[in-house]
């Protein structure tokens, strides 16, 4: 049932997003007792983590409903968008984090807090689990954003424990390096970004989902197809999505010739995973 399944990920979602939300606070808590710029950098960061499950959670709940007069061919780009805005979002933060360091500049003082230390490390271990559950939740589920969440979670453990490291060493004589590691952490953040645009743009754009010389060769596999005129594709959010001409005898009737556009799309579906082809069959001139 699809609206099982999308229900069933928004609960991910939810409880996702207060673990991400505990972990947040933690890190900021950490961060200003002992006022290190790359502690309070990474509590940022990872407020990301809760804004994306937001985001995400709002965008499953369009995407799922049906096509309407206004949105005929349904609302599964608005996952799409989600993405795009949480790009948006890090690459607006990472600029933060970075004006925030020059500003600053390197502490003279950074307190290294067995208090704080303990938050940290408790934080990165809930961290880990939390994405581990939800990466089995996205498999048991096969969400592609549940994927992608829980793949963000993992990497911004590994910020966690740079962030860690540089803390400590900051805390014994380095303070250059709390700063170093902030802006090190608003570089992954920008290219964490990156690859959300990455992923999104395309869809959003009307990039072709699959070449259209391969549409063509496989619409060339039907018995009754003489030539392919247009071939067109585009990711309708996770599905391909595309539309075709096929020239066929001009003496096929139109019962015949309807057989001949049956065929291609389920070729196509089955050989490139096309969810929704339009075949268009004209007579051969």
């Amino acid at each position: 049932m699809p609206h099982a399944r999308s229900r069933a990920i928004r609960r991910v979602l939810i409880i996702e997003g207060a673990g991400n939300l505990v972990v947040s606070l933690a890190k900021l808590s950490a961060g200003l007792m002992t006022g290190s710029m790359a502690l309070i950098s990474e509590a940022l960061h990872s407020t990301t983590d809760l804004a994306n499950n937001v985001l995400a959670w709002f965008a499953m709940r369009i995407a799922e409903q049906p096509p309407d007069e206004d949105h005929p061919y349904g609302h599964a780009k608005f996952e799409t968008l989600s993405i795009f805005v949480l790009g948006t979002l890090l690459s607006v933060l990472a600029v933060e984090i970075l004006i925030g360091v020059v500003r600053r500049g390197a502490p003279e003082v950074v307190d290294t807090n067995p208090l704080a230390l303990g938050v940290m490390i408790v934080s990165l271990v809930f961290q880990i689990g939390l994405a581990i559950w939800q990466m089995r939740a996205a498999n048991r589920l096969d969400s592609e954003i549940l994927r992608a969440d829980a793949a963000h979670t993992i990497s911004d453990s590994a910020t966690t424990v740079a962030t860690i490291i540089g803390w400590q060493l900051a805390a014994y004589g380095f303070a250059w390096l709390d700063s170093a590691v902030a802006v090190l952490v608003a570089i992954f953040v920008l290219v964490l970004a990156y690859r959300l645009f990455r992923r999104a743009v395309p869809i959003l754009v009307d990039g072709a989902a699959v070449q259209p010389e391969e549409l063509r060769a496989v619409a060339l596999q039907v018995e009754g197809v003489e030539e392919v005129g247009r071939a067109r594709s585009r990711w309708e959010g996770r599905q391909r999505v595309a539309d075709i001409t096929v020239r066929v005898d001009p003496s096929l009737d139109a019962v015949a010739s309807h057989a001949v556009a049956d065929a291609v799309e389920k070729r196509l579906e089955g050989a490139l995973g096309i969810a929704d082809a339009v075949v268009h069959v004209e007579p051969m001139r």
